[in-house]
């Protein structure tokens, strides 16, 4: 045990960081359907704050123990989401290169990187984007890290906040140290 979280805790971050991996790579790279990202994320992090104090077998102990093993799980559980996220999508954003597919028009004519992010966003919503004062590709590509820095950090926020709910959860379902009774002794073979 170390002073401030159990060892089982710290195991348990080690497998939340491998389940963010699982979770941003499958949902945001693999299968893109990034709502299923978003709404595993924070159940994830219950998963995980509630797997801390398992692994670290707590039976009895203060709640702030139980929440601080959750925490810390849940904190790198989190850190690990956003920086993926902000990974991949980096990695999106900087090599797109405006190949739309042959179904919806072929390629955008555009400089690859940033220039056809901007362009897949005014084609889809030109009027929205210079109504929020974007009107290049400089003003575009800062408010869209603006935005993926916003999420991610509301990302951090609920899987954090997820991890706390699962070792609450974890403390009042834990097995308690309960004195066990003697067996009693059955007929004795003769």
């Amino acid at each position: 045990m170390t002073r401030f979280v159990d060892r089982g805790a710290i195991v348990a971050g080690y497998v939340g960081v491998g389940m963010a991996a699982v979770i941003v790579v499958s949902f945001l790279l693999v299968v893109p359907i990034e709502l299923a990202a978003w709404l595993l994320m924070p159940l994830g992090g219950v998963i995980i704050g509630y797997y801390a104090d398992s692994r670290s077998e707590r039976q009895a102990g203060p709640w702030r123990r139980i929440l601080g093993d959750a925490a810390w799980a849940g904190l790198l559980s989190a850190m690990s989401f956003v920086l993926l996220v902000l990974l991949i999508k980096g990695v999106f954003f900087f090599a797109d290169d405006g190949y739309r597919g042959d179904v919806f028009g072929g390629r955008l004519d555009c400089q690859p990187g940033p220039a056809c992010v901007y362009a897949r966003y005014r084609e889809a919503d030109a009027t929205g984007l210079a109504a929020g004062g974007i009107t290049d590709v400089a003003s575009f590509s800062a408010a869209y890290w603006r935005q993926q820095v916003t999420v991610g950090g509301a990302v951090a926020g609920l899987t954090l906040a997820g991890s706390l709910v699962g070792g609450l959860l974890f403390g009042l379902a834990r097995p308690r140290d309960r004195a066990r009774p003697e067996p009693t002794p059955g007929p004795q073979p003769g």
